[in-house]
């Protein structure tokens, strides 16, 4: 067999996702797993409004069944959305070639690289040096720790998801407020801690949302909204 280098991982550990004992379902999720399903044949079998043809009463049934199961994970999100890939065309309503094309979309390709950028990030602990760069030039005092973290949770929500700028950049707030409760004095009360750390929650919060409104990656319905002007 051939040896793993030292600082090097054997392919295994990167297969670890097919090694993983299946977990059990959960009640909720069995109850989805019929759900679901139910759902979809009650649609079609009762369901049939005056100014709704046949293949949309389909797609109400569609969209009922993947809810159900995306809600309660029934089986992995990433398989749900397969769904229609398989009951479009058995309905009729678009061909196997026109719902493919769908998953081909730029949106998708746009969504993936954001994601990947995202654990890019994370890897190399590149929002942690955006982070203390940014307050390293600003200074050290309340407000302007909280103007550097929304700058840098701004900065990185206009090139990633606003969610997943605001999730790597909550431990690092989180961490400054350990260390903060750690080396307090007494001029400062844990009252005044306590409205920092919200205030640095919410900070990083809004500046997401505000940082993702410069480009079209921050949400999904800013591409769908686009997408669909485009195509009018």
């Amino acid at each position: 067999m051939n040896k793993v280098n030292k600082g090097e991982r054997p392919i295994s550990h990167y297969l670890t996702f097919f090694s993983q004992e299946k977990k059990s379902y959960n009640a909720g999720q069995k109850i989805g797993l019929i759900l679901g399903p139910l759902l979809f044949v009650l649609t079609l079998l009762f369901i049939h409004p005056e100014d709704l043809s046949q293949k949309g009463v389909f797609v109400l049934a569609i969209t009922l069944w993947i809810a159900v199961w995306w809600i309660t994970e029934a089986i992995p999100i990433a398989a749900t959305s397969l769904l229609p890939l398989i009951l479009l065309p058995v309905g009729h309503v678009l061909n196997p070639e026109e719902v493919s094309a769908q998953y081909g979309n730029d949106i998708i390709f746009l969504f993936l690289g954001g994601f990947i950028l995202a654990i890019a990030m994370e890897r190399w602990n590149l929002h942690t040096r955006v982070a203390l760069t940014i307050i390293n030039y600003l200074g050290t005092s309340t407000g302007k720790i909280l103007l550097g973290f929304m700058i840098a949770t701004g900065f990185l929500s206009m090139f990633v998801s606003n969610t997943a700028a605001v999730m790597i950049m909550i431990p690092i707030g989180m961490a400054i407020i350990k260390e903060a409760r750690e080396l307090k004095n007494s001029d400062i009360s844990e009252h005044s801690l306590g409205k920092f750390e919200q205030s640095l929650v919410l900070a990083i919060g809004y500046a997401g949302t505000i940082g993702g409104l410069g480009t079209l990656i921050h949400k999904p319905y800013s591409r769908l909204i686009k997408f669909n002007i485009l195509n009018c």
